[in-house]
């Protein structure tokens, strides 16, 4: 079966030469060896994050770290800030953890505002704040800052935030925040295969998780903590993906760059959303779209599988919309290694098919 080129904000589309990066022979995860590749890691991810703190490898998906946070750091009562598909998982997470939470929910294209944020935590309810920054399932970006310089008014306050589909593509300066935990998943603006979540993890983080009850075995931060220390993970890493992952943090910092390969992701957000404004209209309210990826409403009423299906036809493939969304909306990613001649010939594609 021939590959179709992905279009789809996760899986996205992974270059040939990391995919050979993952073919490297395997090293024993309790060796020298790789200890020297998980120092090499996690030092170039402090780089991408702007960071000073520890950034954890776990060898799960981002739901296992979104779990981890806050299992670990959480005292008192979590407030989940709900907009969307994912954040609203935050908030099952907590829940089925018998973690205390709240959720502060709104409608799904709407941004959550800081003083939506300020009126909530001046109650004194609450210890900890989850955050996805970019919905995945709606193409909404929070207002990450402003939200921030809220939360670090309570200094005991946690910031816990979900950057899966943003890490790599924007600027998230972890310190400057004040995030104690910001997660992502390497699967989408790293443009890697899945199987690795990498997570930034404050003092104070570490410091709550040594205080509160056990809840978790597997997402045990002191514990996963003591062996990122001697540079190894708890329990048996995902070696190949780690290969992976290392030659392309070499690309992002090296080659591209940092503030190169931020432009580019903002070049593409522009140009896929001034083209669904000509042809239908965009999901999340204005001002608060992507930057790597948009969800664009179906207001012409086309059949967004039978699009795909066309797409398919010529070995590429964009994604329907996320849920209760579906066939509503549809989704472009324009993030990963994706390139402006890419986004530009799937537009193309697009309005030949749909005789826009």
């Amino acid at each position: 079966m021939r590959h179709q080129k992905l279009f789809t904000p996760g899986p996205t589309e992974v270059r040939e030469e990391i995919l050979q990066a993952m073919a490297t022979p395997q090293l024993h995860h309790r060796s020298k060896e790789f200890s020297k590749l998980y120092e090499e890691i996690t030092t170039k991810l402090q780089k991408v994050l702007y960071t000073e703190k520890p950034v954890i490898i776990f060898p799960s998906s981002s739901t296992g770290a979104m779990e981890a946070s806050v299992v670990n750091g959480v005292m008192k009562k979590c407030l989940n800030l709900v907009n969307g598909a994912f954040s609203k998982r935050w908030h099952k997470i907590t829940e089925m953890n018998g973690v205390p939470c709240d959720a502060l929910s709104i409608e799904w294209d709407k941004a959550i505002k800081p003083e939506m944020v300020e009126e909530k935590l001046e109650t004194g309810e609450y210890d900890a704040v989850t955050l996805v920054f970019n919905e995945t399932s709606t193409g909404l970006m929070n207002p990450l800052k402003e939200i921030a310089e809220v939360v670090k008014k309570y200094d005991d306050v946690l910031f816990f935030v979900d950057a899966v589909s943003a890490m790599g593509g924007v600027k998230i300066e972890v310190d400057e925040l004040g995030i104690d935990m910001c997660l992502a998943g390497v699967q989408k603006c790293f443009a890697l295969p899945s199987g690795i979540t990498v997570a930034s993890v404050s003092e104070r983080l570490l410091e709550r998780a040594n205080k509160v009850p056990p809840r978790s075995y597997y997402f045990n931060l002191p514990l996963i903590y003591k062996y990122h220390q001697k540079n190894q993970t708890r329990v048996t890493p995902p070696i190949s993906q780690m290969f992976a992952l290392n030659v392309q943090l070499d690309y992002i910092l090296n080659e591209e760059g940092l503030e190169n390969r931020f432009a580019r992701h903002e070049k593409m957000a522009k140009i896929v959303q001034d083209w669904a404004r000509k042809y239908f209209d965009i999901y999340p309210e204005r001002g608060y779209e992507s930057k790597t990826l948009t969800c664009i409403k179906n207001t012409r009423g086309i059949s967004v599988k039978e699009l795909n299906e066309e797409l398919a036809k010529h070995y590429v493939r964009i994604s329907n919309g996320y849920g209760e969304l579906k066939e509503k909306t549809f989704r472009i990613a324009h993030m990963g290694d994706t390139q402006i001649q890419d986004i530009k010939g799937l537009l193309a594609l697009i309005e030949d098919i749909l005789g826009l």
